[in-house]
């Protein structure tokens, strides 16, 4: 096995980065045999040509002040904003949401979801992992692959050339990098590749897409030629199925890192000014756009990270700098999709790690009410919501309700297993997949392989 070493991550809040690599071998395959994992991937990839853009609201956006207003709660829970009729009638959302109102035919809220934790860890795994595991605060390692993951593993790239699994500009979760978006005992092979910087800069380019220093397409062609050569002292004992499968895991890093095709994608630059100024001429904006370049181009599962939701106090200034950006980045994101003919093979979700309190603070944080700025919304994961359209989802749907003051489930409870099942059942994926793990015991990717059947 050799490693290609592609320079440093993003940088998140915590200092913390990672170096990104490919590693070209069957290192970190957590004891799962190449051949059934290749078939099972073919097998997959003949039935659907989906790809997934999951746009991820770190922090923590609220439910009350998005998709499932209140107005009439009393003021200390409906909140600041009015909801607005949208194209779909009785799916009314925040007035703060103009775009998105014109075009909710294309995608449906599922209003019931939960997990019932306020730890954003305890949260952020839930969501990412579908998995509770006793991951806390106290305790934040990640304990399952991600979701973005586990469809590397499966799938791979929809076309040659392409990374299966990007995380745009990076993947982080609650300050973690890649945190819960990482392969974990599945291998760092299948942890998101992350571009780093900023898709908005006039200057923007992939930096570490590029080779390491001083390694040419010759010297990598060598050097490949090596370990072909290594690995052909194995086939007298290896089955020739295996050694197929590890070459071509082993060319689609190759073609990854020597090929056009991710360079072209990752190229911005080229997308029509008045496209880019739809999406907004922003980081989250040209990031959703960036997403969309890449599962057209080839690639299964892009993350998008919105940062920023943490909102304890002073929740207007936030929600007036923020929600605009979400509004045209989503709207614009359904229609470029539709316009393409891509919304029927792609599916957009939108979530965060939990939502907050129903009932809003005073805006002091301890101390004089409004000391801090407007009221604020703590932590919430008693109930929550989660965007999903396209990709064969129905569109202009409500799944479930919550109760008069937001703040539980009120009909047709829905959970993160029940999101990933949806997921995996536009990919082609069985819901009711095993993993193994290092110690070699099978374990289930769900706890509940029911997928939402409302949307499908």
């Amino acid at each position: 096995m050799f490693r290609l070493d592609l320079g440093r991550g993003g940088r998140y809040c915590d200092g913390m980065n990672r170096r990104s690599f490919l590693a070209l071998g069957v290192a970190g395959m957590a004891q799962v045999g190449l051949a059934p994992l290749l078939r099972a991937r073919e097998s997959a990839s003949a039935r659907k040509n989906t790809s997934v853009i999951l746009l991820w609201l770190d922090g923590g956006p609220s439910h009350l002040d998005l998709y499932d207003m209140k107005p009439d709660a009393p003021a200390e829970y409906r909140g600041i904003w009015k909801p607005i009729r949208t194209r779909v009638p009785g799916f009314d959302i925040t007035e703060m949401f103009p775009k998105q109102a014109k075009v909710t035919d294309k995608f449906s809220i599922v209003r019931s979801l939960h997990h019932n934790t306020g730890d954003h860890f305890a949260g952020g795994h839930r969501m990412l992992t579908a998995k509770d595991m006793g991951v806390s605060g106290a305790n934040n390692g990640g304990k399952f692959p991600s979701i973005g993951a586990i469809v590397n593993r499966e799938l791979g790239p929809r076309r040659r050339g392409m990374p299966g699994y990007v995380g745009v500009p990076h993947a982080s979760s609650i300050g973690l990098n890649p945190g819960y978006f990482g392969g974990n005992f599945l291998g760092a092979q299948h942890n998101p590749y992350q571009p780093g910087g900023d898709p908005n800069s006039s200057t923007y380019a992939v930096n570490n897409l590029n080779l390491a220093a001083g390694l040419t397409i010759p010297r990598l062609e060598d050097r490949r030629s090596l370990v072909h050569h290594f690995d052909g002292a194995r086939r007298a004992v290896d089955g020739m199925a295996d050694v197929q499968a590890m070459d071509r895991f082993e060319r689609e890093a190759f073609d990854f890192v020597s090929g056009p095709a991710a360079r072209r994608a990752f190229d911005i630059g080229k997308e029509d000014p008045k496209l880019r100024d739809r999406y907004g001429r922003h980081n989250w904006g040209q990031s959703t756009l960036l997403a969309r370049r890449l599962v057209e181009a080839g690639s299964t599962f892009v993350t998008v990270h919105f940062g920023g939701w943490d909102h304890h106090w002073d929740l207007q200034k936030g929600m007036d700098n923020y929600l605009p950006l979400v509004d045209a980045a989503v709207s614009s994101l359904f229609v470029d999709l539709e316009e393409r003919g891509l919304l029927e093979t792609t599916l957009v979700v939108l979530c965060g790690e939990f939502s907050r309190t129903p009932k809003m603070n005073d805006g002091g944080n301890g101390g004089a009410p409004r000391s801090m700025g407007t009221p604020g919304r703590d932590h919430w994961g008693d109930s929550m919501f989660c965007l999903m359209g396209g990709g064969g989802v129905k569109g202009g749907q409500i799944v479930g309700s919550t109760d008069r003051l937001g703040t539980r489930p009120h009909t047709r409870p829905v959970t993160p297993c029940n999101i990933h099942s949806t997921i995996y059942h536009v990919l082609g994926i069985d819901p009711k997949l095993q993993l193994l793990e290092p110690s070699g015991r099978p374990v289930s990717i769900l706890d509940d392989p029911t997928p939402i059947e409302e949307l499908l």
